[in-house]
């Protein structure tokens, strides 16, 4: 397993593991080689002040009590100035990714105390308004706040980053392509933003209504070699559409400079735990992917995908999943549940170890259950009768003070 601190602070480059002559290494736009199936993730997490639980605009100074100062790395700022970021180093072992969460999320915990506020996780704010968020102070961001206008605000939301790793630039567009096929399932056992500008959405993951309003969102092209997207990356660099690969907001989408694939659409769980078990299930179906190559990239590849991502933001696992078959006899609906329970079942032989084995077990039983993070929210929210409560008992859940609802 490599350990070892991850370039630019983004989680799944694994410099150790670099061929001497990575593919497309001669091309536009080099893919650098990583070590297959290792995995990191990030999490934009809420900081929330202690009189109402509205958002805080501290990142900045939170930044500067992080102790040991070397986590620092880790840890860095965000759009606006109640959100803060936080990058896991390379794993092999979902165990041994919550383990360093903890030792992070202590650091955070600490630094959080001087200035009396409080972290939380989930996808959104459930009651901060856009226009009253702030800026943080860089060149990147103020160039984005001008570009983008109100969006650069509304995107005051948070969500939760899986790396793997692949080895090639064309095992990297596979999987982009074959992980579009999952995005229900990772919007749905993510889902943790029920609540948005101060009312019930009716959705189980409102974040994504609001990823899907940039440019340049959506799906990646359907290219299957990385000399053609190259092509096509050149071709918008050429017109000034994009400056690099932060420009895309696909839902999925590959990372050349780490060697890896990106999945955008998770809401940001509300425990680390959770956060960490979603790592593991993309690595486990990476496996499966990357070695049965159960699809066909065709052109009418993302033809029912929109329908399907709907489905999983409003109605999360109990959502409608349309299956494409081979005639139009074999096409048909089914709940995401019970497709999830289906993929877990062909994830059985890919397991490496026991902490592998209590994700399936994790997810197993949240399917059949139907339990979520959104779920969860609402029904503090009927008990208790006020948002900024739930946000209190939010906070104190990501920040351990209070036991996980399910699954610990």
């Amino acid at each position: 397993m490599n350990t070892e601190t991850l370039t630019r602070n983004e989680p799944g480059f694994d410099a150790g593991a670099q061929t001497e002559h990575p593919q497309g290494s001669a091309g536009i736009l080099p893919f650098s080689s990583s070590t297959p199936f290792t995995m990191g993730i990030e999490l934009e997490l809420q900081l929330v002040n202690r009189r109402n639980y509205n958002l805080a605009s501290d990142a900045v100074d939170l930044l500067n009590w992080i102790a040991p100062r070397e986590l620092q790395k880790q840890i860095k700022l965000e759009m606006t100035q109640g959100m803060i970021e936080l990058n896991s180093n390379i794993h092999t072992r979902v165990d041994e990714l919550v383990e360093e969460l903890k030792g992070l999320r202590a650091a955070l915990n600490n630094g959080a105390r001087y200035l009396n506020i409080d972290v939380s996780g989930g996808g959104a704010h459930p009651f901060q308004h856009w226009n009253e968020q702030r800026i943080t102070p860089s060149e990147r961001f103020h160039h984005l706040h001008e570009k983008y206008g109100y969006l650069a605000k509304t995107f005051t939301v948070f969500g939760q980053h899986i790396h793997i790793g692949v080895p090639t630039g064309d095992d990297a567009l596979y999987l982009t392509h074959a992980f579009s096929r999952y995005v229900p399932h990772f919007i749905a056992l993510s889902a943790a933003s029920p609540f948005y500008q101060g009312a019930d959405t009716r959705f189980d993951s409102s974040r994504s209504n609001v990823v899907r309003a940039f440019p340049l969102s959506g799906t990646a092209p359907v290219h299957t070699k990385w000399a053609e997207f190259e092509t096509y990356y050149d071709e918008l660099m050429r017109m000034g559409i994009i400056a690099s690969m932060k420009d895309f907001y696909w839902d999925i989408r590959p990372k050349p400079e780490y060697g890896t694939v990106e999945i955008r659409v998770c809401d940001t769980p509300l425990t680390i735990e959770h956060a960490a078990h979603l790592g593991a299930y993309a690595q486990l179906l990476a496996r499966w992917v990357l070695t049965e190559r159960p699809f066909t990239v065709t052109d009418d590849f993302y033809l029912l995908y929109q329908y399907n991502r709907f489905e999983a933001s409003r109605f999360g696992l109990n959502g409608m999943l349309a299956l494409h078959g081979a005639t139009p006899s074999e096409s048909r609906k089914l709940p995401i549940f019970e497709h999830l329970l289906q993929q877990l079942q062909l994830l059985e032989p890919y397991v490496q170890n026991d902490a592998e084995r209590q994700t399936l077990q994790r997810l197993r039983r949240m399917a059949h259950d139907r339990l979520s993070d959104a779920g969860w929210l609402r029904q503090v929210f009927t008990q208790r009768g006020s948002l900024n409560d739930m946000m209190r008992l939010s906070s104190e859940l990501w920040m351990g003070e209070a036991p996980p609802p399910y699954f610990q």
